[in-house]
This record gives structure tokens, C-alpha cells and sequence, in this order.
């Protein structure tokens, strides 16, 4: 790539492409308070696909069970962008008119996402597009086992010739009107266990009778937070978190047995691998110092998900050129996402657009939160911005 980029050729097609969303934004914003007054946790979110297959209004092609793809432009390559459809299991409480009643809500900014997709896919039908537009809706981010899997298991890419796939993701820790890209891993991966401790219950006035597997547990749990800091190079990021703690069912008896929870977030994957082998070997070796037996069962999940150095540099001049302004340090987090599936296959790029209303985001109303709510001109701005990441995309592969 020389310094002459962006060339006349993609700031003339991101030109047209913006100002098709332009165009597009009431209705967007219509829809998007459409799947967000209906909205359907993972595994169900048929209505809301059928809705937006509809409004689509150009031939479908299901895809992993309760999702969909389409595409736009000339045969051969193509850019993907993918939004995510499903909601989460929380009950709504910002107040506003088309509020979900049902229970669940999309409290991680998905409506959002989807609406932007559209709104791009409308702006892309009066195009002379380059390259082909894949739009991938993909069903169950946000539980397990995830879509972007059973998308990748598909074929759809090697269908379509997908060179590069294109996500972003409204972020409240990021301040509003800024877009963050950045280079290589910017969600961490995200490995569940399980540890149930085994012992012998009795009578809670003899213990001396007991293998009580109540301290042998809180002992594997403390023991669990120390693990980063001594064995993880203090420049790395990770974390072990525990969720969830059970054991027992009434005041006077020890328990037989005793369980935890949690999750392992790594950014290198030899730190990955060196924490699942010492959360094992740790939780074994604690219990049965103690005569207890601890059962370990790692959950491999989501991968780091790691932006493509090659499309980042295309990316956010782009998105300068689009009146973006690129966040100077880019947001990382230890979250995860299963769009970094995608990035095992294919150059890949997520980013973050902005919500938050202070430089101070800590006081922020949050992803997964009752109350999140981004305002309806972040639409327009998700949209642009996989607008200029589907432009990169199209230099990548050489189409512009």
C-alpha cells in the first residue's frame, strides 16, 4: 500500500456508501426500535431474523439454525459484515416506549447492530459495488455453544470467497463519537471450568468424622486468584474469576460434596494453555493434600480475538475520512467474542464505537445492563464505520 491511500477510487465509494445510510436512517431507526421492543434470547431468535429477512428484501440463505446471509455486488470475492441477533435474559428498565416486556432484552447493543447492517446493505443496493457485500446474521453470541462456529462449519466463507470479515460493537467505555480499531488482540480468550471437591459429609458436630469439602473449596478458591500474579508474565493480561460457589443444603450438615465456577481470560495463548494446566494440577493437588478428590472439567471457548494488522492500516483512514475520529489508544478488554472464530480463517477487524458520555467512563451505564440504551445516531455511526471497513476490506483483496 503506498501513501497515496485512500485512493479517489474508495473515498468515491465510501462517499456513496454513507450517503445511501443517510438516506436509510428512519427507517433504521424504526427497525431498530422494532427488534428491540421483540427481542429473543440465543437459540430463538427466529422472529427477529424473519423480520429482518424481510425488511432485507433480497434473497436469503439460512445459516446456523435461526440465522441468515446475504449478499450484494459482482460474483467471486467478497467482504463480509456480520451482526450478532440475539438478546440477553434481562428484564428492561430504561422507561422508553418500545421497551421489551417479555424478559429479555438487548442490553448489549445488538439492535443496534443489526439496524446499522441493514441500513449498509440498503446503501450498498445503489452501488456499483467492486467487490461482493456478504451480510452474515449470526445467532448466539452471547451463549454457548456460540454461532460463529457453526457459521464457519457452514462452508458459507469458501462459498462465497470471503476475504475479510468486518464487526463493530457499541462500547460505553469508550468515549461517544470516537471508533476504536487497533492492531491484534483486543478481546481476550474466554475458558469456563467447573471444580467439584469430593468428600465425605456427616454431622456438623463431627467434623473430625468428615472429609469436609466446604474449606477444602474456599481454599482452591482463594488459592485461584493467586495463580495470575505467580505464574503469568506481569505484562500480560489475564484473569481468573470465579462466578459461582455451591455446596451443601441446610445449616447442621457437612456435605458430601462442594462446586465452583469461573472463567480463565487470557490474551496469549501459551498463557492460555499454562493456566488451564495449573488450575487442574492446583485444585487436585489442594485436595487432596486434605484427603478430598477434586474433579476439574475445562470449557474451551471463544479465542483471542485479534484485529488484522493489514486491514487496521487500510481501516482508519478510512474512518478519518468518514469524519470518525479514530480513538488514540485503542480499547482492549478481557472480554470476549465469538467473532474472533472468524479471525482463525479470514483477516479480521472489530471495532468499538463509542457511547460513553464522559472521558471517565467508570460511572457509565454498561454493556449487559438494565438500563444501556445507545442513542439513535449511533446507528448512523456503526454504519459508517463498517462501511469504511468494508472499502478496506475491498483494497485488501484488491478490488479497488
Amino acid at each position: 500500500m503506498t501513501s497515496a491511500w485512500p485512493n479517489s477510487t474508495a473515498l468515491a465509494l465510501l462517499t456513496e456508501l454513507l450517503a445511501g445510510i443517510d438516506d436509510m436512517l428512519p427507517q433504521a431507526q424504526a427497525l431498530r426500535r422494532a427488534i428491540h421492543a421483540d427481542p429473543y434470547v440465543g437459540g430463538d431468535e427466529q422472529p427477529t431474523t424473519d423480520l429482518l429477512a424481510a425488511a432485507v428484501g433480497q434473497p436469503t440463505t439460512a445459516i446456523a439454525e435461526t440465522g441468515f446471509w446475504t449478499r450484494l455486488g459482482p460474483a467471486g470475492a467478497s467482504v463480509a459484515v456480520r451482526t450478532e441477533l440475539d438478546a440477553l435474559p434481562i428484564a428492561e428498565e430504561t422507561g422508553v416506549e418500545w421497551a421489551a416486556r417479555n424478559g429479555a432484552m438487548h442490553a448489549c447493543g445488538h439492535d443496534v447492530h443489526m439496524a446499522a447492517v441493514w441500513a449498509l446493505l440498503k446503501a450498498a443496493e445503489r452501488v456499483d459495488l467492486p467487490i461482493g457485500m456478504l451480510g452474515i446474521f449470526q445467532p448466539r453470541e452471547e451463549c454457548q455453544p456460540s454461532g460463529a462456529p457453526e457459521v464457519l462449519a457452514s462452508g458459507v466463507l469458501e462459498s462465497q470467497d470471503v476475504r475479510s470479515v468486518i464487526g463493530a460493537h457499541v462500547q460505553p467505555r469508550v468515549p461517544a463519537g470516537l471508533v476504536s480499531s487497533g492492531i491484534g488482540g483486543v478481546n481476550a480468550a474466554a475458558d469456563a471450568f467447573d471444580i467439584v471437591v469430593r468428600g465425605h459429609g456427616g454431622h456438623g458436630a463431627y467434623p473430625h468424622v468428615t472429609i469436609d469439602p466446604v474449606p477444602i473449596l474456599a481454599s482452591i478458591a482463594s488459592g485461584l486468584y493467586e495463580l495470575v500474579g505467580r505464574l503469568v508474565d506481569p505484562t500480560h493480561a489475564a484473569l481468573i474469576s470465579i462466578g459461582r460457589i455451591e455446596a451443601g443444603a441446610t445449616h447442621n450438615i457437612i456435605p458430601d460434596s462442594a462446586m465452583l465456577q469461573g472463567i480463565i481470560r487470557t490474551m496469549e495463548e501459551s498463557d492460555r494453555r499454562l493456566l488451564h494446566a495449573e488450575v487442574r494440577r492446583f485444585a487436585e493437588h489442594t485436595a487432596a493434600a486434605r484427603g478430598a478428590r477434586a474433579e476439574v472439567t475445562l470449557l474451551r471457548g471463544d479465542p483471542v480475538l485479534a484485529n488484522d494488522h493489514d486491514l487496521v492500516v487500510r481501516l482508519d483512514p478510512l474512518l478519518h475520512a468518514a469524519r470518525l475520529p479514530v480513538a488514540e489508544l485503542p480499547f482492549r478488554s478481557l472480554g470476549a467474542d465469538d467473532f474472533s472464530h472468524f479471525g482463525q480463517r479470514l483477516p479480521i477487524v472489530m471495532m468499538f464505537v463509542g457511547t460513553g458520555e464522559e472521558a471517565d467512563t467508570r460511572h457509565n451505564i454498561g454493556l449487559h445492563h438494565a438500563k444501556f440504551l445507545p442513542g439513535e445516531h449511533t446507528i448512523r455511526t456503526v454504519a459508517a464505520a463498517l462501511a469504511a471497513g468494508y472499502v478496506a476490506g475491498a483494497h485488501l483483496a484488491g478490488a479497488i
